[in-house]
């Protein structure tokens, strides 16, 4: 390992490519490792694959994240406190929810409010 200052006052280091490569796969690892982790642990989870390409495809996501759910528009709307039509406009795109409904819709079907935006 040798240590260099760029003109600029940077410090860096330079390493054999293996000790580089170690380092890269051991953090890959230890990533890989937290994931299974936080999934156990029931603060992370799988996403199945077709829901993936719903959501990729463009479909509505409150849609695919409250079927993927097993939820019908109505018990959605109940658990989140809002109308079942209100659900169903926003899930057709003829409006949006404010930043507060969606955050409970997001609350109820377990995804971050980014998930829905």
């Amino acid at each position: 390992m040798q240590i260099i200052t760029t003109p600029n006052g940077e410090r860096l280091v330079i390493l054999p490519l293996a000790d580089y490569e170690r380092l890269v796969d051991e953090a890959d690892i230890a990533k890989a490792n937290k994931i299974k982790h936080d999934i156990a642990a029931g603060d992370d989870e799988v996403v199945p694959a077709d829901i993936v390409r719903r959501l990729i495809a463009g479909e509505n996501k409150v849609k695919v994240w409250r079927s993927h759910r097993g939820l019908s528009g109505r018990d959605l709307a109940a658990a989140a406190g809002v109308s079942a039509p209100f659900i169903s406009e926003i899930e057709s795109g003829k409006k949006d929810g404010s930043v507060s409904v969606m955050k409970k819709i997001a609350d109820v079907l377990k995804v971050d409010l980014d998930d829905l935006v």
